[in-house]
């Protein structure tokens, strides 16, 4: 028998048996199991490290909880739909559906090559029928519930593709570019259409959200904005979109990350900064009548947010976005409104800057009266505040910068703490605005002359009905029309007489026609597809033929692993309420603002259509760290990937956990890996050569029973490791356990029961891991049954205390070592090891149980309990006492442990090695501490 651990021997074997004893099933009736469930992989064609990494982690922790004894749901899916596969496709000349059916064959084949333990009873694709299906009919029910809006918006749009991009998809050229414009264009450059999911479809939700809002004052205005395929010019467009009203629910989405205990703060962080809730004030500017022809609608109000209102003293003009109601209104007065409003359409919003247009218009400030000017300005977004601001130039950066293009009056109002009421003579305004706390300096408002600006913050509200309380988010609606192909079908029906119209329930799922090789949107071009009739009126109507946005697919896919057969409803309803929430989700946190919080927003939308009784989908949040190879991510881009294949499954999941933390980077190293093949070569060789030798003993010595407890404390360590996700401590004690028995073998012939029990242990702490080597060995040492079947281990003993334990066995032998090296004794003979009087211990517990009582306290309580010493010497012993000795084994548990592991020192230093207690007055009883004992080397 070969003591070679070939992985690829075995492997297959092994899934067989799995998978004819439907290991993995979980069965309909299973109650209340635990859902352990990775972040779905989009079907780029391979799997990369990160995936391997995520499923690793997964499938580890769903091992562990079934040896455990719990029900495991551990389903997989494919996140099929998307830009990518069509783009793929048009490359190829294919399809998408053909390209994605064969990515996902052999996607699932690097799956199972791997061994992960999946229910695939449950696989679930999202771009089939029969999954789209209930995209559509959910559409529907959050549609009647009013959570859906149709609207223009402003998109980015390459004339030669004829659709849509998001604004990572558009390449900004310059003369000389910097250095982080560079990075982000050779970014945009190397992207292909097997890019990974998180990059891809966090630029599908992007579509013109958030980089104006970070950089539109930094980037300059001449850039030319291409398209990142074709390198054709970009323009803007104003194209009807479907929204999901997320923003219904910003307050509760923020205010429920309170309760996400087992979340990573960062992601938590991330996602608060993403709603970006702001409490401050609505004030309200009158608009006086527009144009000297009389056109308009009279006295308009306008309504500004702000999170400074003491500073509307120092208001010098009011500004609206281009798409403001008001801006429209004007433009139908004003030609140059009119020509400016046009211009900003056609240009990002990286191009716009601090130009803008001055209006006839004039605002009047609700607290001074006076009349201050309008313009419609680029710098103003349409979706963050109310798409109005009072420009204050003193004291807000971005109105300093229009102000200063514009030649309006910068006024101070507010003045630095330590100031007098005057402006500080250093404090130049027209340089830069001054944005912190301070005290109001207006002598024609002595009501709030003088104050500190936190004070008349908070008073204004109260004093004055044009100004109120209020709070705004920087999250904005979920726009989920693409203009594309391969993605669900909205189910709407336009019709010229009815508007737009559902489809019925009874006509879903809407399926998509034939692909169509264009450079648009195919489905425009499917005259089939697009020409229908209206389900209400029955006349001539026209389909709509935007897709949803892929997160749609995923915000909700977690459902439909519960009854993915369901023919009637998209999940089983009360499944949902006995199986949710997901125990433990496994995924990058670059989704944290994207498919992490589209699954809270649907969770509460289908709580509140009665669907579900949670509002909450997933209970523990792991959020998976980068495999780095020379520093770097690995990229395809970069020339630094390591297939998983390279190293064969079991080294590569094993080294993945043994790395590092779950949460951390790590970095790929050659040397590393050879780590986690050297431990599963190291414990095959042990069992094979332990099953076909019979050198072994019966009759038990003190050594097979520190053995035992040894087993006993790496069981109990194991598990506390698992349940914490901290596999890679777990490795270390496997490997230190098997480090132990090797000694242990090496030292004297092996007990056969209790050498058994720590190989048998080996291969079932190993199994979540490295499930295929753990199974081999299980069989080889005739474990009952399968491995991954088989009950968690148990300690045999009490194993509490197992950390106090070790560490005195550890400090105990390094102080031995320490002695002999400074000493410089080359062959010790005999070896003392002398535990501290009982005395000592009692004193360390009467000091362990209260830290806080005063030592003098202390020695008279002792003194009381009649120690066998005077005052001095207990009052010195508590002086130099560590401050966990308390904390210590008692005295007996203590000289029994030492006992039992003295073969450790014998073996190491091949003395004679004696374990007593000190006598009374002895030189050893005054230097012996508890979990601290006197050594003594001849």
């Amino acid at each position: 028998m070969t003591s070679h651990y070939d992985h690829a021997q075995v492997q297959e074997f092994w899934q067989y048996v799995w998978e004819r004893d439907d290991v993995y099933e979980l069965d309909d009736d299973a109650v209340d199991p635990t859902y352990v469930l990775g972040m779905f992989p989009y079907t780029s064609g391979e799997l990369h490290m990160g995936h391997i990494r995520n499923y690793a982690i997964t499938d580890a922790y769903a091992r562990y909880r079934r040896m455990q004894g719990d029900d495991v749901l551990h389903p997989m899916g494919w996140d099929a739909f998307g830009l990518p596969a069509e783009n793929a496709a048009y490359e190829r000349a294919s399809d998408p559906e053909s390209w994605t059916q064969a990515c996902i064959r052999r996607m699932r084949e690097e799956l199972e090559t791997m061994g992960f333990g999946y229910d695939w009873s449950r696989e679930i694709t999202t771009c089939e029928p029969d999954y789209y299906r209930w995209n559509q009919w959910l559409f529907k029910r959050l549609y009647e519930e009013g959570l859906v809006e149709y609207e223009a918006a402003t998109v980015n749009w390459c004339p030669d593709c004829e659709t849509v991009l998001a604004d990572a998809q558009v390449e900004v050229r310059e003369a000389e570019r910097s250095e982080a414009s560079e990075r982000a264009s050779d970014e945009a450059a190397s992207r292909e259409a097997e890019r990974s999911e998180a990059s891809e479809r966090a630029s599908d939700e992007a579509a013109s959200r958030e980089a104006e809002r970070s950089e539109a004052s930094e980037r300059a205005s001449g850039n030319d904005r291409v398209c990142w395929r074709c390198e054709t010019p970009v323009g803007r467009r104003e194209l009807d979109q479907w929204f999901f009203t997320i923003t219904d629910y910003a307050e509760e989405l923020y205010e429920g990350l309170d309760d996400l205990a087992e979340w990573p703060d960062g992601v938590r962080e991330i996602q608060r900064n993403w709603i970006g809730r702001q409490e401050g004030a609505r004030l309200t500017f009158d608009v006086e009548p527009i144009g000297d022809d009389g056109r308009g609608n009279g006295t308009t109000a306008v309504d500004v947010f702000s999170t400074r209102p003491e500073t509307v003293f120092g208001a010098t003009y009011v500004a609206v976005s281009p798409g403001h109601d008001l801006a429209r209104e004007l433009a139908e007065a004003d030609d140059a409104v009119a020509d400016y409003v046009a211009t900003v359409r056609e240009r990002g919003p990286d191009e716009v800057g601090f130009d803008g247009v001055e209006t006839d218009a004039r605002a009047v400030n609700p607290l001074t009266g006076e009349e201050l000017p309008v313009y419609v300005a680029g710098y103003v977004l349409d979706d963050v505040g109310t798409g109005a601001v009072m420009g204050v130039p003193a004291h807000n950066d971005r109105d300093h910068a229009f102000a200063r293009e514009h030649g309006l009056p910068i006024e101070s109002v507010l003045v630095p703490e330590a100031a007098d009421d005057v402006p500080d003579p250093d404090l130049d305004l027209e340089s830069a605005a001054y944005t912190g706390e301070g005290r109001l300096s207006i002598p024609d408002q002595p009501a709030y002359d003088g104050l500190e600006s936190a004070t008349v913050r908070e008073q204004l509200p109260d004093e004055h009905d044009a100004i109120e309380d209020d709070v705004t988010y920087r999250l904005r609606d979920w726009l989920i029309s693409r203009q594309r192909y391969w993605g669900t079908p909205i189910p709407v029906v336009h019709c010229d007489d009815c508007g737009h119209v559902l489809v019925p329930d009874e006509d879903l799922p809407v399926e998509l026609p034939e692909f169509v090789r264009t450079t648009g949107n195919p489905l425009e071009e499917h005259d089939t597809f697009r020409e229908t009739t209206c389900p209400e009126c029955g006349g001539p109507a026209r389909r709509e033929t935007d897709t949803m946005d892929t997160f749609v697919d995923s915000s909700w896919y977690f459902l439909r692993f519960l009854s993915p057969d369901l023919d009637d409803a998209p999940f089983d309803v009360d499944r949902a309420a006995e199986w949710l929430p997901v125990d433990v989700y496994v995924g990058g946190d670059e989704h944290a603002v994207l498919h992490l919080l589209y699954i809270r927003f649907f969770t509460r939308a289908l709580a509140d259509i009665g669907l579900l009784d949670r509002r909450e989908p997933v209970e523990k949040l792991v959020s998976q760290g980068t495999v780095l190879y020379d520093g770097e991510k690995m990229s395809s881009s970069k020339g630094n990937v390591v297939t998983p294949q390279e190293y064969g499954a079991e080294t590569t999941r094993l080294f993945l956990l043994s790395a590092a933390h779950p949460e951390q980077d790590f970095e790929w190293t050659a040397n590393d890996v050879r780590g986690a093949y050297d431990l599963q070569q190291t414990v095959h060789r042990m069992v094979t050569e332990f099953v076909t030798e019979d050198e072994t003993r019966v009759e038990r010595r003190d050594h097979d029973d520190y053995l035992a407890a040894e087993i006993d404390r790496t069981i109990a360590a194991v598990t506390d490791e698992y349940e914490r996700f901290r596999f890679h401590r777990a490795a270390t004690e496997i490997r230190e356990l098997a480090r132990l028995l090797r000694r242990y073998r090496e030292f004297d012939r092996p007990h056969e029961a209790t050498y058994r029990r720590g190989l048998l242990t080996l291969a079932a702490l190993l199994a979540p891991m490295a499930p295929h080597l753990g199974e081999e060995l299980w069989n080889k040492l005739r474990g009952d049954g399968l491995v991954v079947e088989a009950d968690w281990p148990d300690p045999d003993r009490d194993v509490t205390a197992y950390e106090r334990e070790r560490r005195l066995i550890e400090t105990t032998v390094d102080d031995v070592r320490d002695i002999v090296d400074v000493a410089a004794i080359d062959d010790p003979e005999r070896i003392e090891l002398v535990v501290a009087p009982d005395w000592k211990y009692r004193v360390a517990a009467l000091r362990a149980a209260d830290e806080s009582e005063e030592r003098a306290s202390i020695v008279d309580r002792a003194v009381d309990e009649a120690v066998p010493v005077d005052r001095e010497t207990v009052a010195s012993f508590l002086a130099d006492l560590d401050p966990e000795a308390g904390q210590q084994l008692p005295r007996d548990r203590e000289r029994s442990l030492l006992e039992r592991a003295t073969w450790l020192v014998t073996d190491e230093f091949d003395a004679d090695v004696a374990v007593r207690t000190a006598t009374p007055g002895s030189e050893s009883a005054a230097k012996a501490r508890p979990g601290k004992p006197a050594i003594h080397i001849s």
